[in-house]
């Protein structure tokens, strides 16, 4: 029986109402019944957040890449509060992706699911992958490889990892990067999930410094980035803050839709 699951649009992206538990299992059904198919086609998995819903909104490239998405989860905890503010179904909790992929490392060693990483430099990659064998030795960690290659690389690189036969796909190529190549090379790729992740892997090996948990439940954690980068993360936020607000109050749906996985 397929597992039900409730979705509420935020800011004009339709979110799913799932936990970092939730979604974790979901991962793990999907990617199990994947491996009984021929030929499995990857579920697209993406996250939102303030910004996303920004430039979701000006962008029209961007905003199909999240209409294709098969599930968005909430990055940011400010899609969380609206949810519970202004829906009939508020979402469980955050999902910032920093935090569920370890979530999915964990259930993925239990459940003998492989991952491959794509992203970030080389030193980034490896370090991240080294760190993750170390805290989940029973992780089936297939392959990995960084995020610099040409356009006309892609076709090469998804052979690289359907020749890993991994179940889940990290894609971490930074934001809308990796949307874009989602999108190109879905139908390419042999495997349960196909997962934007972003910095992901930099914040796994310590480059990329988490903001206090206040400051994250708080729906602050883009002050703290601030912070620490003024002068490259300014006039960003200095944008997409008051449109990604309006977008919350003036684009979000009370009643919610019910999806079947």
């Amino acid at each position: 029986m397929a597992r039900t699951y409730k979705e509420v649009i935020v800011g004009g992206i339709k979110i799913a109402c799932l936990s970092r538990r939730d979604l974790a299992g979901l991962m793990v059904e999907e990617c199990l019944a994947a491996r009984r198919t021929p030929i499995p086609a990857p579920r697209l998995v993406d996250a939102a957040n303030g910004n996303a819903i920004a430039r979701a909104a000006v962008d029209a490239e961007f905003r199909a890449h999240f209409k294709a998405a098969d599930i968005i989860h909430a990055d940011g905890q400010p899609v969380v509060l609206a949810s519970r503010l202004l829906t009939k179904a508020p979402i469980p909790e955050r999902s910032a992706t920093t935090d569920y992929f370890l979530d999915a490392a964990a259930v993925a060693e239990a459940h003998g699911l492989s991952f491959f990483l794509l992203g970030g430099t080389e030193s980034v990659n490896a370090r991240c992958a080294e760190i993750l064998q170390q805290r989940y030795p029973g992780l089936r960690l297939v392959g990995r490889r960084n995020g610099y290659f040409a356009r006309d690389e892609e076709a090469a690189v998804c052979d690289e990892i359907n020749a890993a036969g991994a179940d889940v796909v990290w894609v971490g190529l930074g934001v809308p990067l990796e949307q874009s190549f989602c999108a190109r090379n879905k139908h390419r790729l042999k495997a349960g999930w196909l997962i934007t992740c972003g910095g992901c892997f930099n914040y796994v090996t310590g480059d990329y410094p988490r903001a206090p948990q206040w400051m994250q439940q708080a729906g602050l954690e883009w002050l703290f980035r601030l912070l620490r980068e003024p002068r490259r993360l300014f006039w960003r936020y200095a944008v997409t803050n008051p449109r990604a607000i309006f977008l919350m109050l003036t684009r979000t749906v009370s009643q919610p839709v019910v999806t079947a996985a």
